[in-house]
């Protein structure tokens, strides 16, 4: 071949080596650190950078309507994370130095991207809570270099936030909100040196209310890539669980590795070409690559076809030997990739081991019975070789359906034998990978998209 038009390859330990030490994120950390702050001696804010005990310092927004509880969550937040908590308040205790030539808007981005710049908030990361309040201000904070890992955005009814708004309650020593019906304080001395909080009107409410639900569509769209949106009209306890649990989530960039197994009938190849349509992801199947290959007139090509004519599965060592070329490819290697239809059993496991590790691995679980029952409604069409499924992918049109046909393989004492064999394998798969994710495949493709689709971003 022609190595000019021959395939990219890139080693396979590469992407393993920067899976292990976050190399993606720390690269992509640093590149964005410096363009943003530009520092006149880029070296030395390097190593300052490297220096810190972790890269992965918080970075966060907690945004919501007036007595949603931001105070409470930022405060209670910052000081696990022990990272820094900004307010409004803090921003504007020092005023002095403000250009009185100066937009205020323009003034408290300002304020907000040196804050944020100091060397507390540099080495500890920082909560930053009730700002932006606008889109405008989210886009001007984006274009200053403030740029959260993690935004919370609280939402509650307005009945609940009115009256939430009517009995507030502030500690004068610690500055801690609490509420006569929702947040009362445990320690009693606390309880009696309580203060009503700020007083205005039912009219400023609804307004300051009204002026948030407008602001509301275009703060997301700012931030919808990093964005949580947790219903804050339950236990303050409840809230805060889920604001954590969502802000210890990672954000490291990993390129996808996934494994899909499961018996047939499952949905495997229906799963990946959903998550590769929107993902972007390589749908490898192991099946559709040897007839590949075999049809590309090359000596392995022929090779694998001589054991596809005779209806004889195709040794390991041939398969490895074409799975890795093709997982090695530049576009398995920039984009990810989702590998379904291999292995089958233990010695394939550790075989894929070796070669391509994948990161992420997934069983879809269904019982024989509604296996053998999936497999009898598909068909495959003898032009395209495409597959179809009465149910969950039915054919284009009716020429298409009329030339379908039904595998000799897709036979129930076929499938039977085959689900045997499964079983007896499973076992052992779950030794090779005992950190798997398990999930429920007896019901609707969209629900087990959605289900597959949340384990992986929350990874």
């Amino acid at each position: 071949m022609d190595e000019t038009v021959k395939p990219l390859r890139a080693p396979p330990h590469i992407s393993v080596y920067a899976d292990q030490h976050n190399i993606s994120n720390l690269v992509q950390t640093m590149l964005s650190s410096l363009v943003v702050d530009q520092p006149e001696d880029p070296i030395t804010y390097l190593i300052r950078l490297l220096q810190r005990t972790t890269v992965d310092i918080p970075r966060v927004l907690v945004l919501g309507p007036p007595a949603v509880g931001k105070l409470s969550v930022a405060k209670k937040l910052s000081a696990e994370l022990r990272a820094v908590h900004v307010t409004t308040d803090s921003l504007l205790e020092d005023q002095s130095e403000w250009s009185t030539q100066e937009h205020p808007a323009d003034q408290m981005v300002r304020r907000i991207q040196q804050r944020l710049n100091e060397i507390d908030c540099f080495n500890r990361g920082w909560v930053l809570e009730g700002i932006p309040q606008t889109r405008l201000q989210a886009l001007s904070l984006q274009q200053a270099g403030v740029i959260p890992e993690h935004v919370v955005l609280l939402e509650a009814p307005d009945d609940v936030l009115l009256e939430r708004s009517r009995g507030k309650m502030v500690d004068p020593l610690t500055g801690d909100v609490y509420h006569r019906t929702f947040v009362w304080p445990l320690d009693g001395l606390v309880a009696q040196r309580l203060e009503e909080g700020r007083s205005i009107s039912e009219e400023q409410r609804q307004a300051e209310l009204q002026r948030h639900r407008c602001e509301l569509t275009g703060l997301k769209a700012a931030y919808q890539h990093v964005l949580k949106v947790v219903n804050a009209d339950q236990p303050h306890t409840d809230v805060y669980q889920q604001v954590l649990a969502f802000v210890r989530t990672s954000r490291r960039s990993r390129t996808p590795r996934i494994l899909l197994l499961g018996p047939p009938g499952s949905g495997k190849s229906h799963q990946a070409r959903l998550l590769s349509q929107k993902y972007k992801m390589v749908d490898v199947c192991c099946g559709r690559l040897l007839r590949s290959v075999a049809a590309d007139g090359s000596a392995l090509g022929e090779e694998i076809q001589s054991y596809l004519d005779v209806g004889r599965p195709v040794p390991d060592f041939l398969v490895l030997q074409v799975l890795e070329e093709r997982l090695s490819r530049v576009d398995c290697s920039c984009r990810g990739w989702i590998l379904h239809g291999f292995p089958c059993d233990l010695q394939q496991a550790k075989s894929l081991q070796e070669i391509h590790p994948p990161n992420r691995v997934f069983f879809l679980d269904l019982p024989d019975e509604v296996c053998v029952e999936r497999i009898s409604l598909r068909a495959t069409d003898p032009v395209s070789g495409q597959r179809f499924h009465a149910v969950t992918r039915s054919a284009p049109s009716s020429e298409v359906q009329n030339r379908l046909k039904t595998r000799p393989e897709d036979n129930t004492h076929s499938v039977t034998h085959t689900l045997s064999q499964h079983r007896t394998h499973t076992a052992a798969l779950q030794c090779v990978y005992p950190h798997a994710g398990r999930i429920d495949a007896d019901q609707d493709p969209h629900s087990v998209f959605e289900s597959l689709e949340s384990r992986l971003t929350a990874d």
